[in-house]
């Protein structure tokens, strides 16, 4: 935001539900110059009156790979990458969020063709350019899902991993028999229905990630670690479900547990002081589209500190009023869930709150009360987003 010596910037927001760390309550904020100043609990008689609606911190997304389907919106159909990185960064502010880790994946599998690798460095430098060419309305970084599996992933990382936009590494195996895809069943209905096999290849195809897993994946997961660390990159477990797993990730220093799939991985991921991260469309839609543990569960349990929106961007607010709906959480904590906590675990800790001295990123939100169906039978609240502030400045 641009700013004189002689001049500050200021905005005031009034009669709105300011959504706080800890209390909701009925005032104002003051801006000034991109930073929150102060928060008020009366009614001002002048600023931009919000009509009653919430006033949230913006939206902070760890893991999000919608930027790879604006990108390839078809198989082997590919979009301009500049233009497909604004594109998905419209949508991600227009669902409230300020701050965007883009999961870019890197490593070519067996049914990736021999681009996969190119494509990555391709969206990788599209988001970087079009961040620090100003194209961009929320705050966009790197988050590399490293598929340790496969033969290239090292070299692709020592081509792109260096920028400074590359704030978090996620350590995958994506192997069918463990993890995620615990159950191999579970596996070919997703690869068979997404049309990248027939039935009749995919056991052929499973015998072929067996082996490169048992080739690469111990030996690639060890030298990515050392990579990340050595750049002071923040690293996450993928999919762990058993204790051996959180414990092989706490020897490699990792720091959050990304969509643990058993109870029992999320509780050794907390007794090791990892933080846990799931989607928020398993708390939408009432639990994993793999089969695995649910992420409401977790939340009964205390075992979830995060929640990413993954596949639909929208799915933050909406799991935040959901969960504050039901009553499993106030909206204060569900606001944490999808703004603070994940802001913290990557070291962003001047956003995700509403207090003095931190960014006003901000987003406007009025909660409309959708009427009881079969699965949400006391309703569902949809939040609508009704504006979108990046420090101090309108977005959306």
């Amino acid at each position: 935001m641009s700013t004189t010596a002689e001049t500050a910037t200021e905005t005031v927001f009034t009669n709105a539900r300011v959504v706080l760390h800890d209390e909701v309550v009925h005032g104002a904020v003051r801006v000034v110059d991109g930073r929150i100043a102060d928060v008020s609990e009366s009614v001002v008689a002048t600023g931009v009156d919000l009509e009653g609606d919430f006033l949230m911190p913006g939206v902070v997304e760890v893991h999000t790979d919608q930027v790879e389907a604006h990108f390839q919106p078809r198989p082997q159909r590919f979009w301009d990458p500049i233009p497909a990185v604004i594109a998905h960064d419209a949508q991600m502010a227009a669902s409230g969020t300020t701050t965007v880790l883009d999961a870019l994946r890197i490593g070519t599998g067996p049914t990736d063709g021999n681009d996969m690798a190119k494509n990555a460095r391709t969206l990788i430098d599209a988001v970087v350019h079009a961040a620090e060419s100003g194209l961009l309305r929320a705050d966009h970084f790197v988050h590399l899902r490293c598929e340790v599996s496969t033969p290239d992933v090292v070299d692709v990382f020592d081509a792109v991993g260096a920028h400074e936009r590359v704030r978090m590494v996620s350590l995958m195996d994506h192997t069918p028999g463990q993890r995620q895809y615990a159950d191999v069943e579970a596996f070919r209905t997703y690869m068979v229905g997404k049309g990248r096999l027939s039935h009749e290849q995919f056991d052929a195809h499973v015998a072929e990630l067996h082996r490169l897993s048992a080739r690469y994946a111990d030996a690639h997961r060890r030298q990515m670690a050392e990579r990340a660390a050595a750049r002071g990159i923040t690293m996450a477990a993928h999919d762990d479900a058993t204790q051996a797993h959180v414990d092989e990730g706490v020897a490699l220093g990792v720091g959050i547990s990304e969509f643990p799939t058993t109870l029992d991985a999320a509780r050794a991921a907390r007794a090791a002081g990892q933080l846990v991260v799931m989607g928020a469309p398993n708390i939408v839609r009432g639990g994993s589209h793999s089969g695995n543990v649910a992420a409401v569960d977790l939340l009964a349990q205390g075992l979830l500190d995060i929640l990413s929106s993954d596949y639909v961007p929208a799915s933050p607010l909406q799991a935040a009023f959901l969960l504050s709906a039901r009553g499993d959480v106030t909206l204060p904590e569900a606001a944490r869930l999808i703004s603070a906590n994940p802001a913290r675990a990557v070291g962003l800790d001047d956003r995700g709150g509403i207090e003095p001295g931190r960014r006003a990123d901000l987003v406007r939100v009025h909660a409309y009360d959708e009427a009881p169906v079969e699965h949400h039978p006391i309703g569902s609240p949809v939040p609508i987003v009704r504006g979108v502030w990046r420090e101090g400045v309108r977005v959306a």
